[in-house]
Order: C-alpha cells, then structure tokens, then sequence
C-alpha cells in the first residue's frame, strides 16, 4: 500500500521513524485515470510554458488539488531511486453561456453542450539541479460534463528526485483558464524511510551529529576512514535559492566546531560523498534555537533606501510584524496607527512601501516581534525634514454612513470632543471644524477602515501668543537698543549647543571618569547628555530608544556625537565590525549605540557631527578602528584646546578666556585620571575602586 505525503510527514516528524515504500517495476513514465475517465501520457517531456490567462469558451476541464505519494522505482532489487507520485484532482469549470430567444437553437449549436471534454494537464516539477514537464490528455464523457461538480483524478508515475531534497510541482492546462495550482514538499532523507538496502547511495552516506561544545556547537561527521566527502554550510532562504557560506572538501572522520555567534535559524548543513551522482543530505538543526534567533535579530538591518521604501535586511526570514507609527515631537514613543491600518507580515531583503500613504516628516516604520519593538525608521525623515507640530486625526468607520474622530496623543486617542485635560481637548471644537472644512492634510485613506489626516497646530500657538509675541518684540527691540547704547559692557550670549557622550560599560572607575567629563563640560555652558544621567529613561524605553533619540535630537540641534574609546570598547567594536554583534556581557549599551552610529560612518556623514575622544595613558590612537577616524580625534586633557573648539563649532564665543576653560576641564579630568591610576594599579582599571557618585548638573 502506498503511503501519502500527508501521513509520511506526520510519521517523520523531528524524530523520523523508518518508512517502507511501495516499489515500482516500470522503468519508464506511466498516468492512469479513476473510473470514467481516459488518460493518455505524451512521450517525454515538454516546454514549461505555462502562458497567459484565457477566458475559457464553455465548460473546461481544470485541476483542483495536488497530492504527492512517495515510491521507490526499482529497476533492480538493490538499485532503486525514490520517486514522487503526483495525484491531480479535476473538476469542470463554468458552463455555456444563455442564448437569447431571437438566436437559432438548431442541432449545431446544442452538439457541443453534449459533447465529452478533452484537456491537456501539464505537470511541472522542480528538485535542484532537475526541471521536467509531463503532458497528460484527459478526456471526460459527456454524460460527467456538469458544471463546479468533480469529475475524478489523474495519477502519474513519477518524477525521480534526491533524498533530502525540496521539491516544487505546479499543475496548469494548455491553454490555461485558471491560476496554476503548486505544492512544495520537503524530501526525507536515508534515515527516514526504510531504503538503506535498496538505494546505493545511502550505502556510504555521511551521518551527521550535533552535539554542544560550551557556548559554540560541535559537528561530528561519523565517515569511515579515507572517506572524501563535501561539506556545505548553507542559508536556507524562503526567497530564492539558497545562499552557501562555507564549502569544505573533507577525508575521514571530522569534527568541526561553529562560533555561537554564526548560528541563524536558517542555517543547514549538507554532506555528500564525493562520488558521481550522490546523494545529498541535508541538516537545518537550529531552527528552534534561541542564540540563533537571537543572532538573526543583532544582524539584522532597517534602512530607508529612498522616501517611503523601507527594506529589512536579514539572512533569514523574520517573524515579525510591521506598522506605520506617528513620532510627535514632544512624545518619547512612535504611536502605531493601529487600528485603522494593518499589520503586515515582513519579508526581509525586499523594498516595501505603505500603499496610498501621503508623506510627512512624523511618519515612521517600526518592525516588531513578539510584541516588541525591534527597529523603528522615519520614512520622510530624510526629504521633508524635522518633525513637525502637527495634530494627528484618526476618522473611523462606526457605521454605513458614521464615522468617529479622535486626536493621536501619547496618553492614546482623545475623541473629539472630550472634556478631558489634554491638547486636543483642549482644542477639540477648532480641531474639529478644520477637519470638516478640509484644511486638514489627508495622509491615508481606507473605505472600509477609515483616515488619517494631519491638522497644523501653529496658528493656534500664533493667536493665542500673538500679543504676548508683540510685548516681547517691543521688550526685545528697547533691550536692543539698550544694548547698543552699552555695547562696551555687553558680550554676545552663546547658543547652548548639545553634546552626547557615548562610551562602553567598563566598571565604576571608568564611569567615574566619564561622569567627571560630563560634569565639567556641562559648566561651559553645554547642554551634556550621557546615559549616567537617564538611567531612569533607559529603564522605562530601552537602550536601542534612548540612544536613537537622543543621537536624533543633538543632530537636528546641530549639536555633536563624542565617542569614548576604551580598550574594551574598541575590543567590542572590533568585534561588531567583523561580525554584526557584541559578546555577552554589559555591552548591550555598546551595541544599540553602535547600531546608531556606524551607518553614518560607513555612509561618509560622520563630518561635523561626530568627534572621538580617549584619555591619556589608556589607549594608544591606532587603536581606534579605522571606521571611526573620519572624525576628529583627541587625546584628553593634554588636547582639550582643540576638543573644546570643536565642540563650540559655529556658536558664539563662550564666555572666559579659552586657556581658562580648558585648565578647568583639564584639573577634573587629571584629578579623575589621578585618582584612577591610583586605586588600579594597572590598565584594568574600574573593576575594584569605586570612587562614589559622580555630580550630575543642576
């Protein structure tokens, strides 16, 4: 008795157990048909032209379903090849067309209704290296031909295939009147079906086992010895062909050990004798693994390659979900505009873009999984600017003709009108009628979801300000003048620029250091923000938010980004550079600012937005990676002069004399770097000194 593919599946499960197949004398390609019906096979195979959709001329014959049998087909006792039997189901579809009563009705036109139907199903199948194409005529009496009823099935046999391979069968006619039916099936392998005996190429196949060796994982090939076989470790990807990373060509038994951080979900192994026409085995055994979902994610990429597209690069495929969210200026967190829009599942290593959506500089793309934000993108950041102050209106379908509105707000979406204490509650009724009067944007628009629509805030400011704005003015012009008139006491008031220090976990010495720096730089004025500082906000948003706020912040300031470079943190960055992650650990501050950074170095915009720092005695300047010396780099304090004009940059003149300033910064920064000599002892400086809290500006 044959055994189907669905029942095979079931028995192999992860764990397979030994299956016996049916076996086959027939050499060469056989079809036959269920009762009722007529098949005929063509001799060979043809073209795999499926063609183009045709509108079908009265009742024609189409396929409905495929099923797959496996069988051995066995020329000899010891010499068989496994081999897909397919099933097609068939079924008439549509029917002739009513004639009017003015038309003939003659014997001519009622001959075709009683005649038998005759179509040629093309039978099309895929298995690496292998494409083939079978043409069967299937004829169908008269006495079947009823319209949307089934008429039977059509059994080929069979197209030989690899143990362990994937293989793709689609089903269409000639001409086709339908979309082409497909089934993709994975093979099993010598261990999984009762064959060993039967197929000489699992006589001397390579057994493979995978055991843990510590963190990383041990592959041991159980082969005779003198044995030549290859080796392939693969990505197994849903789109396209497979993607080898590393080939091997191997004798006798081995052991080969794999990093944990290059296991993926996708990741196989293939073995094969080195033979003529061997088979194949192949391995996906960390499918299930957490290290390795958890390297898909540290490696994978969201970028916005222009306007709108954004694109999810990965080696593997991602369960993941993607929304449209809405960054208001004064809001810490994208709000997803979920509903009205979707969610939509994500397909990595294609350009995507939301459908009928207008752009705006507060539109953004967040990629989840699991109910956690993993990437978050501005899709117009880059053509339209800065976030703007704009209220956004969600329209909802209630009803046939009703719809409900409410305004996007970080505390969630206010209806309109509301008696509550918010913004938008506070300007329901203007909100409102610039909705009604159109004056609002419409940035999305469902007919069965709703809308999204973009209301300008700034003329509210405008006429509740404009007299105060007026009194200032006025104020403003007589201090002017004023000024003017003292213009030998009076010195220009420098804009406060921003500065965002970065700098690896290395214990509370090197904290303390960083803290002295940050202390002494926020007295210039500067505006000085570091993570010490925020431990409360990078508890409640996460690291990768917080430093990807706060790196977006200082640069639409005009402020600048200073990296901190360590011996650990340019161990760590070494290590990122080269592969996409850092070791486990207190780095995970590292690795989300790093994966903020680094693309504006690799992509040339590090130019007066980024300065790198180390201090004295800790670390040697060729020490930092190359990547990062497209921006300035300093040596503190015995630089301080130059770090301190760089950080002014185009602002006015800070008040003191520049000697000054630095001899202020350079005493708590020796008095730091003293204190830190002193209490390590060595360049493993931090771990057992611990000089108490550091200041944080008042």
């Amino acid at each position: 008795m044959p055994m189907s593919w669905f029942l095979l599946s079931l028995a192999l499960g992860r764990s397979p157990v030994v299956v016996s197949l049916e076996r086959l004398v027939e050499p060469h390609d056989t079809a036959r048909c269920s009762v009722g019906l007529s098949c005929h096979l063509w001799d060979g195979d043809v073209l795999c032209l499926p063609g183009s959709l045709e509108s079908a001329p009265g009742p024609v014959l189409v396929p409905t379903s495929l099923q797959t049998e496996l069988v051995l087909r066995c020329p000899q006792e010891t010499d068989c090849a496994l081999c897909v039997r397919v099933v097609v189901h068939l079924a008439v579809h549509g029917g002739w067309e009513e004639h009017g009563e003015g038309e003939r009705s003659d014997s001519k036109l009622q001959e075709p209704r009683n005649a038998s139907l005759l179509a040629q199903v093309v039978l099309s199948f895929q298995a690496y290296p292998t494409t083939r194409c079978a043409l069967l005529e299937v004829q169908v009496p008269a006495v079947l031909v009823q319209p949307g009823q089934s008429v039977g099935s059509a059994v080929f046999d069979c197209f030989e295939a690899g143990l362990g391979a994937e293989v793709r069968i689609w089903s269409y006619t000639q001409p086709r009147y339908q979309k082409e039916l497909n089934l993709t099936q994975q093979l099993p392998d010598c261990r999984g079906l009762e064959v060993r005996d039967s197929i000489q190429s699992c006589w001397a196949l390579p057994w493979l086992n995978v055991s843990a060796d510590g963190d990383n994982v041990r592959l041991v090939l159980d082969v005779s010895e003198e044995q030549d076989f290859g080796l392939l470790l693969y990505w197994d990807q849903v789109q396209g062909p497979l993607k080898p990373w590393k080939y091997k060509n191997l004798t006798g038994p081995q052991t080969i050990t794999l990093n944990h951080t290059d296991l993926f979900p996708c990741l196989c192994i293939q073995v094969w004798p080195l033979e003529p026409d061997s088979v194949r085995t192949s391995f996906c055994p960390f499918r299930e693994d957490p290290r390795a979902h958890r390297n898909l994610w540290h490696i994978a990429r969201l970028h916005v390659p222009s306007s709108g597209i954004w694109q999810l690069d990965a080696p593997c495929s991602l369960l993941a979900k993607v929304a449209l969210c809405w960054q208001a200026p004064d809001q810490g967190s994208c709000q997803p505009l979920v509903p009205p829009m979707l969610q939509e599942n994500v397909t990595v290593n294609m350009p995507h873009e939301f459908q009928s959506v207008r752009g705006h500089p507060n539109l953004c793309v967040q990629v989840s999984s699991w109910e956690k934000v993993q990437f978050q993108e501005c899709l117009w950041a880059d053509s339209l600017g800065p976030f703007k102050d704009d209220m956004l209106l969600v329209e909802m379908r209630t009803g046939l003709n009703d719809t409900s509105v409410c305004a996007l707000e970080s505390s969630g979406c206010t209806a309109l009108p509301s008696n509550t204490s918010t913004r938008a509650a506070h300007l329901g009724e203007q909100l409102l009628q610039d909705f009604r009067t159109h004056q609002c944007v419409q940035l999305w628009k469902d007919d069965n979801l709703g809308a999204l629509w973009a209301c300008p805030m700034d003329k509210y400011i405008h006429k509740r300000w404009v007299l105060v704005w007026l009194v200032c003015l006025l104020l403003a012009a007589a201090l002017f003048f004023f000024l003017l008139l003292k213009k030998d006491r009076v010195k220009a008031a420098p804009r406060i620029r921003t500065a965002l220090l970065l700098h690896s976990a290395e214990g509370a010495g090197y904290e303390h250091l960083v803290g002295a720096l940050a202390s002494a730089l926020s007295q210039l004025p500067l505006r000085v923000a570091v993570d010490l500082w925020s431990r409360r906000e990078l508890s409640a948003h996460g690291a990768l938010a917080w430093f990807h706020g706060q790196r977006r912040r200082t640069l639409q300031e005009d402020g600048v980004v200073v990296l901190l470079f360590s011996p650990a943190a340019v161990a760590q960055c070494q290590q990122w550079l080269q592969h996409q992650t850092v070791g486990p650990g207190p780095h995970d501050a590292l690795a989300s600012w790093l994966s903020c950074v680094l693309p504006d170095f690799l992509q040339g915009r590090a130019a007066g937005r980024y300065v790198g720092v180390y201090f004295d005695g800790l670390l040697h300047p060729e020490a930092v990676p190359a990547a990062f010396r497209a921006a300035p780099l300093f040596s503190l304090p015995s630089q301080l002069p130059g770090f301190l004009d760089v950080l002014q940059g185009g602002c006015a003149r800070l008040p003191g004399r520049p000697a000054d300033r630095a001899e202020r910064v350079a005493q708590a920064l020796q008095s730091a770097l003293d204190s830190c000599a002193l209490q390590s002892g060595t360049p493993g400086y931090g771990e057992a000194w611990n000089p108490g809290p550091y200041p944080a500006p008042k």
